[in-house]
């Protein structure tokens, strides 16, 4: 039997050894390796904090004591070492466990997590609410150092509300998704760097090493006095300067060290302490630490080799053809300029970063930050694409409102996996930007449904005066169809195209979801003999208000990739003042899945479709 085979929970775990740690980590990772290469998931993050998983649950009373993950793309372990073991092959596949920590799953999840900076906040909260209820637990907080760039967690350090048993666990490979940018990642590297501290904390090693019999009191005594010692060597430490005792950098690795180091602070804790644990991203598994890019967020792959199955695809996705137009764009007009919140490859903005390094800013996990820098850059005569998925953007509602809209200034918004998005799931479904954008003022929108359109929206961009947003999903552009069948897109992109004409009722649909309304069309004359108008709304702000106030006595069916509420659908049915048969997402948070299995649930196959259409029009 391997030691994982003991492990149903981390009561199981505190039955082993010190000795036997090294082991489980190991059968952990093999665990982990074997079962995202089926299913796809956060491998190189993962494999890299195995051991911080292993030595909190070992020492801590989870789930008595709490444990906030941040992002959660690093939890892995942590699930199959809470009783998730038997459910891991079903990770992010439809009614599967989910890829971060829920509540929903288990009592160990203490907190939904899956946007980055969060882990601190929250604990600070748990531990304050503890303290006030009279309560008895301790609170650790493991937080990426990408994440550490987040203004939240900033904040949250500054606020330092919580006094005695509060930790927060450093995770700090170098990386969040790409490697850190930045002033707190310098900072770090100087912590880790400085070799005459490392140097003269071996020696006392060493010495109290070589000591034949070194009492508890002597070596908690040494310790402290290490700590005093290391204020003559790092005097600029940000984490004293806010009031937390600072230990490290130690091998997050090692996970014998750091279970002796977590249970001496753990018994005699009296001020928040931070412990800076350096990992290996990828660790313990070769493609992974060679390329932990790469394996961040990986599909399926050979577990043998790391050799990535990729599926047959024929046309570009949505990402490909807006890196295609941004570069091309930026090689006619020098005031093109691309910011990035530390997801330049996956919003497609590797290639301009390549070909325009000075004008391409990565400001780290910092949203706000990006969306009032590019209104900075805005009002000095430049043109610049903030690349943000949708989900994350959300976090800078404010700064699209006070510094981009007010002012009106000329940003291009560029909302990556605009829509769902298939296995990550609830915190990352691009659901709400139509609604949360649609009511600033200055501000127009727009969902191209192809590369073409993606090309022309962005052209009127950067002719237009004032912010400008584009939204497109995390997907292939589906040409199922013929692309004769496909009107091209031409003129001016803030009037609609009638795709095909047909006078049951018109269909207004947005962006790839226009693909889908082509398809029930069709359906709908083979199965009904009706012929339906198809209409591609590819400027959802401002609206087509003469092509729809063409639809007053038609009847209206509308299809969109985002909440109903505060969408297209609400907007076209005040516009006509009539009610709609509408296609979209419902007032609830969708699970994960493939996209085919979301499309099939929320009633959105072409199938589906045609068929509601006939029955809602009695055909």
């Amino acid at each position: 039997m391997s030691l994982l085979d003991k492990v149903q929970t981390p009561s199981d775990l505190r039955k082993l050894k010190v000795d036997e740690l090294p082991e489980l980590c190991a059968e952990i990772r093999r665990e982990i390796v074997d079962t995202v290469s089926k299913t796809g998931g956060h491998l190189a993050s993962s494999l890299g904090a195995v051991e911080l998983a292993v030595a909190l649950h070992y020492v801590y009373d989870t789930p008595k004591d709490k444990l906030v993950w941040d992002t959660g793309h690093q939890a892995y372990a942590h699930k199959l070492l809470t009783g998730r073991r038997e459910q891991f092959p079903t990770l992010r596949q439809k009614g599967g466990l989910s890829g971060y920590p829920t509540p929903e799953e288990s009592a160990y999840d203490c907190y939904p997590v899956g946007h980055a900076g969060t882990s601190v906040s929250v604990a600070l909260g748990l531990a304050a609410a503890r303290d006030a209820r009279g309560e008895d637990y301790q609170v650790v907080a493991v937080i990426g150092d990408g994440a550490m760039t987040s203004g939240l967690a900033l904040e949250a350090l500054n606020n330092n509300a919580a006094r005695g048993r509060f930790t927060v666990v450093l995770n700090d490979n170098a990386m969040s998704i790409s490697p850190t940018k930045g002033a707190i990642a310098k900072h770090f590297a100087r912590l880790v760097s400085n070799v005459h501290y490392r140097q003269f904390k071996r020696n006392c090693k060493n010495i109290l090493s070589s000591i034949p019999v070194v009492g508890v009191h002597l070596t908690n005594f040494s310790m402290r006095l290490l700590g005093a010692f290391k204020l003559l060597f790092i005097v600029d430490n940000i984490f004293e300067k806010m009031g937390f005792h600072y230990i490290g950098p130690v091998d997050g690795n090692d996970v014998k060290e750091l279970v002796r180091i977590l249970k001496a602070r753990s018994t005699e804790q009296v001020m928040p302490v931070v412990l800076h644990c350096r990992t290996k991203k990828g660790k313990g598994y070769a493609p992974a630490e060679k390329n932990p890019e790469r394996y961040h967020g990986v599909g399926k792959f050979d577990p043998a080799t790391g050799e990535l199955k990729k599926a047959e695809k024929k046309y570009p996705t949505y990402t490909e053809a807006v890196s295609k137009t941004v570069l091309d764009l930026a090689e006619k007009d020098g005031r093109v300029v691309v910011v990035s919140a530390a997801m330049c490859g996956g919003t497609g903005m590797t290639n301009f970063a390549n070909h325009f390094p000075n004008r391409f800013f990565d400001v780290g996990i910092a949203e706000q930050h990006a969306v009032t820098f590019a209104g900075g850059l805005a009002s000095s005569g430049l043109r610049p694409i903030v690349g943000i998925y949708s989900t994350f953007m959300q976090r800078a509602y404010d700064e699209i409102a006070h510094d981009v809209c007010l002012p009106n200034a000329n940003v291009i918004l560029a909302l990556d996996r605009a829509g769902l998005v298939g296995s990550d799931g609830k915190t990352h479904h691009g659901a709400f930007d139509l609604s949360y954008l649609r009511h600033l003022p200055n501000l127009k929108i727009f969902s191209p449904r192809d590369e073409e359109a993606v090309r022309s929206v962005f052209e009127y961009a950067l002719r237009n005066e004032g912010p400008v947003a584009v939204r497109y999903p995390r997907r292939t552009i589906p040409y199922d169809l013929p692309r004769e069948n496909y009107p091209a897109f031409a003129g001016d992109v803030t009037k609609w195209q009638t795709l095909k004409e047909g006078t049951v009722c018109a269909i207004i649909a947005t962006g790839h979801m226009v693909f889908h309304a082509l398809r029930a069309s069709e359906i709908l004359k083979e199965k009904y003999g009706k012929d339906v108008r198809v209409i591609d709304a590819c400027a959802i702000k401002p609206l087509d208000v003469e092509t729809l106030s063409a639809l007053k006595d038609v009847p209206v069916v509308t299809m969109e990739d985002n909440a109903l509420l505060g969408g297209l659908c609400e907007t076209v049915a005040f516009h006509l003042k009539k009610p709609l048969l509408s296609f979209g997402i419902p007032d609830d948070f969708i699970s994960h899945g493939t996209l085919d299995e979301l499309y099939s649930e929320l009633g959105w196959q072409p199938e589906q479709v045609a068929d509601k259409i006939a029955e809602a029009l009695s055909l």
